[in-house]
């Protein structure tokens, strides 16, 4: 893949931190030019608090490995973390609180790419 800007290498990170970490059923939703809080919103899935937990400190380390600032939500609890990367959002969830929520339908939006 050709990385062409902050977004793009962003979530270059992000996706091979979530696959690396075996998140699950990672969906990227495209935002560009549907809103300015953010270019991508990437939506995962982990298979209990622990890996929920697990999976954002290993999004927010590998950021901050690469020289990007974020901030997280939500860490003490683990059923939905929250990491604003700034052009990309980060919504980790347990699966059953990401099904309750919904959000990928609230975007209303196809997903650039589904793992």
């Amino acid at each position: 893949m050709v990385v062409e800007n902050t977004a793009d290498k962003i979530l270059e990170i992000i996706k091979n931190s979530l696959e690396n970490n075996k998140a699950e059923n990672v969906v990227i939703i495209n935002l560009k030019g549907k809103t300015s809080i953010s270019d991508y919103m990437v939506v995962a899935s982990g298979t209990s608090q622990r890996h929920v937990a697990s999976l954002a400190e290993k999004v927010f380390e590998d950021l901050k490995k690469a020289g990007f600032r974020s901030s997280m939500e939500g860490e003490e609890k683990a059923d939905w973390v929250l990491i604003d990367a700034f052009d990309v959002i980060v919504h980790i969830f347990k699966p059953e609180v990401r099904d309750f929520y919904n959000i990928e339908k609230m975007w209303q939006s196809i997903p650039l790419n589904r793992q």
